[in-house]
């Protein structure tokens, strides 16, 4: 098996028991009674199978967890240097993913039921109530690190986990634990401390949640320390120290686009919705929709301290979207009453 999924672009995969995580329950009930899940309501629905990948369906024996990297060749945080510019995280500037690991486990699965005709199978790539992150330490591809995310010693931080459900009862790899140590940069470089604990994830304080998936308007205090990131945050797995052994990409689908390299923020500011989703077609930025992503842009303009932003942001003032229009407002506030009259 590990030569064919090699060979279908993945880097490596393991096997588990759909119930060889029983501590998935307890915990994700922690953290949802906690309210560290925020406005992700899809979370806490469903709990039984998120929290029991057996009862998701119970005829699989085994559950094929596969990794597929997608490696940077820029430094991701080197952006944030440049506060005029836009950071958008790093997985999300070449191809949208799903599309991309689905058609491979696909491919595999096809293959695994020509070697077993009977065999079922179901393939899954964050878009079920399936807790990737704890299956893929159970089959060894890697552990949840500190900030949750899952690293390897020869993944390091940047790739993509996909699953395979089977009715094939296959033997389980031995179960990864964690390799971190003492270090803590991945907590310590948090912008907005989101992570009250070691291993533990406050997802309302996070930016990759605040810009991807919190709808409204963004608290003061958080949007403040947001900085130019405009679509997830990549500071936490681009500090991680595993990176320097990590597998680079093959794929070329996952080469970043030049144009979501550090776009410049007052492009971005003018995009109506035309626009947008010509733009990030076949992206999965497309999914939070453009009045989203223009607030996430106005609160990065906000930040910049560039006066000469000015004027891309003071046009979004009359935006047809309430949370736009006020973040156009907060973004000339901080930019100073200066910059507001020389945008009238």
């Amino acid at each position: 098996m590990v030569t064919y999924v090699q060979e279908a672009g993945f880097a490596k995969v393991g096997i588990c028991r759909p119930d060889s995580v029983p501590e998935i329950a307890d915990r994700l009930a922690t953290f949802v009674d906690a309210g560290m899940h925020g406005q992700m309501e899809w979370m806490a629905e469903r709990m039984h199978w998120r929290g029991n990948p057996a009862a998701l369906w119970p005829e699989a024996k085994s559950v094929i967890m596969l990794a597929e990297p997608y490696t940077p060749e820029h430094d991701p945080l080197e952006v944030l240097d440049h506060p005029d510019r836009a950071a958008i995280s790093v997985y999300a500037q070449g191809r949208d993913y799903h599309d991309v690991v689905k058609k491979r486990l696909k491919r595999v699965g096809r293959w695994l039921i020509e070697q077993v005709p009977e065999a079922q199978i179901k393939v899954f790539v964050d878009t079920a109530p399936v807790m990737e992150k704890p299956l893929a330490q159970a089959a060894g591809l890697g552990w949840q690190g500190k900030h949750t995310n899952v690293l390897g010693r020869d993944l390091g931080s940047w790739f993509f986990i996909g699953a395979i459900f089977t009715t094939v009862e296959f033997e389980p790899d031995t179960p990864e634990v964690s390799h971190c140590g003492s270090c803590t940069a991945c907590l310590d470089v948090c912008p907005t401390s989101a992570f009250p604990a070691p291993y533990q994830l406050d997802a309302r304080r996070c930016i990759s949640y605040l810009t991807i998936e919190h709808k409204g308007p963004v608290d003061l205090e958080l949007r403040a320390l947001m900085g130019n990131r405009i679509y997830g945050c990549d500071d936490c797995l681009g500090v991680c120290p595993w990176n320097k052994f990590a597998n680079t990409g093959r794929d070329a689908k996952y080469a970043a686009r030049e144009d979501l390299i550090a776009p410049p923020l007052s492009e971005l500011a003018a995009l109506d919705d035309a626009a947008f989703r010509a733009r990030f077609s076949g992206s999965p930025i497309k999914r939070i929709g453009r009045d989203r992503f223009v607030r996430n842009v106005a609160y990065a303009i906000g930040n910049s301290g560039d006066r000469t932003l000015a004027g891309a942001v003071a046009r979004l003032i009359g935006d047809s979207d309430p949370t736009v229009a006020e973040a156009a407002r907060w973004a000339l506030d901080r930019l100073g009453s200066s910059a507001a009259r020389s945008s009238e």
